[in-house]
């Protein structure tokens, strides 16, 4: 118990390679491009799962059913999100000459300094002062090879 509970709290402090080397380590797939804090709480919860059971049968069977009923039984339409954008809650934080900037992800909108926004694309000009592809600026979409 001791053990686990010492690697959670170390994921904090975790350079975020070895974040991704773990989480490769613990889920035999590369990580996702979501941010540190989406890595950090996903593998805290891998590590207890790992350690102590992960979820009982009956809450397992309950969840299913509840997607069931959002998704009329279709299995495949629950394994998929319906866009590409990062989960509700999750904050996107981009630093731009020397100026850390924090975008919190909600439901149909960003919220940036108090404001709401449709697009990353648009918080992106507004702290640069220039065109940019949101996703890119903020790292959640990488650039082509030239």
């Amino acid at each position: 118990m001791t053990d686990v509970l010492a690697r959670v709290v170390a994921l904090k402090t975790t350079p975020i390679p070895e974040l991704k080397q773990l989480w490769r380590d613990l889920f035999d797939t590369e990580p996702p491009p979501y941010n540190r804090r989406f890595l950090e709480n996903r593998l805290a919860y891998r590590l207890q799962e790992l350690a102590h059971g992960g979820l009982k049968t009956s809450t397992v069977k309950r969840l299913e059913q509840l997607g069931e009923q959002l998704d009329g039984g279709k299995a495949r339409v629950r394994s998929r999100r319906a866009d590409d954008r990062p989960i509700a809650g999750t904050k996107l934080i981009r630093e731009w000459q020397g100026t850390p900037y924090e975008v919190i992800v909600q439901l149909g909108h960003f919220e940036f300094q108090g404001q709401r926004y449709q697009s990353l694309s648009a918080i992106a000009k507004a702290i640069t002062g220039t065109v940019w592809n949101g996703w890119l600026f903020f790292g959640l979409r990488a650039r082509r090879p030239a």
